[in-house]
């Protein structure tokens, strides 16, 4: 079984940053891409940002030039460096990845950490 654990959420300001860090342990061979989703009250969940293990970076177009995503392949972390926040980006934001395990490989979710952008 796999954990995905996040941390860094809460409240901050607009205009202000914030990090959120995520690590997945457990017991699997390894882990491909890592990324963040999110989910705003009454809409559907988005794509935030996915890395691959190569540190391929794709964003989804509201946090583009924004947010920059990164990991530590080594530690199975990602991490999502959240600049210029607007009181849009308030959202659940989970944490998941591309686990690869013997005969059975999937998508792994976190439990979702708050961001709340609020004067």
């Amino acid at each position: 079984q796999v954990h995905l654990v996040e941390s860094g959420g809460g409240l901050v300001q607009p205009g202000g940053s914030l990090t959120l860090s995520c690590v997945a342990s457990g017991t699997f061979g390894s882990i491909g891409v890592m990324g963040w989703y999110r989910q705003a009250l009454g809409k559907e969940r988005e794509l935030v940002a996915g890395i691959s293990r190569g540190d391929f970076a794709d964003y989804g177009g509201a946090v583009k030039g924004r947010f920059t995503i990164s990991r530590d392949s080594a530690k199975n972390t990602v991490y999502l460096q959240m600049n210029s926040l607007k009181p849009e980006d308030t959202a659940v934001y989970y944490c998941n990845a591309y686990v690869i395990s013997s005969g059975r490989n999937y998508f792994e979710w976190g439990q979702g950490t708050q961001v709340t952008v609020s004067s």
